[in-house]
């Protein structure tokens, strides 16, 4: 992390406590939405102080690196739609696509016609993904687009998620992977 500085630290406390939009917060002090959510998460939890820990310093870290490899698996998806499921296509324009639950990271419609969203969590999903597809599901499925159906991408998956989706048939759960390649460079 480049580190923010404390005059950035007290307006995103201030712009909190206010209520303003993490994404509002973000724009307008110059850093990520997810410095303001690990703030936030802080001042929540009740252990954010005004000068910060390295602990604090380390989670906010955390969370732009979450951010960053969350945009990263955005991006490969939307290149290679088709391997999450044959013959999805994206329809949202190439960007998270705005509602009021908040920022559906895809939006796509399937061979069928359904709507299809798709929320990527990088790393293991926690119960509260499975709470905000439901929402982003819900939202869209109130626009009119009666067949309305959410993946959940991840590393992995909380036991709750995985026992959960037993019982919601709209739902899918997709597990991610990494492969590496190495390749020599300038070798003849």
């Amino acid at each position: 992390m480049t580190g923010i500085s404390e005059s950035q630290r007290r307006l995103i406390i201030s712009m909190l406590q206010e209520g303003d939009d993490r994404w509002k917060i973000a724009e307008e002090v110059g850093v990520s939405p997810q410095t303001v959510s690990a703030i936030k998460a802080h001042l929540t939890m009740g252990t954010y102080r005004e000068i910060p820990s390295p602990a604090t310093d380390e989670l906010i870290d955390a969370e732009e690196t979450t951010f960053g490899l969350e945009r990263d698996l955005q991006i490969a998806l939307r290149s290679n739609i088709q391997q999450l499921e044959e013959g999805l296509v994206v329809i949202d324009g190439g960007k998270e696509f705005v509602t009021e639950a908040g920022r559906i990271d895809i939006l796509a419609k399937d061979a069928a016609g359904t709507i299809v969203v798709i929320e990527l969590k990088a790393g293991k999903a926690s119960p509260q993904a499975l709470t905000q597809l439901l929402a982003y599901v819900g939202v869209i499925g109130e626009r009119g687009d009666e067949n309305v159906r959410g993946i959940l991408v991840a590393a992995d998956f909380h036991p709750r998620i995985v026992f959960a989706v037993k019982a919601i048939p709209s739902v899918q759960l997709r597990r991610y992977r990494f492969r590496f390649t190495f390749e020599p460079v300038g070798e003849s």
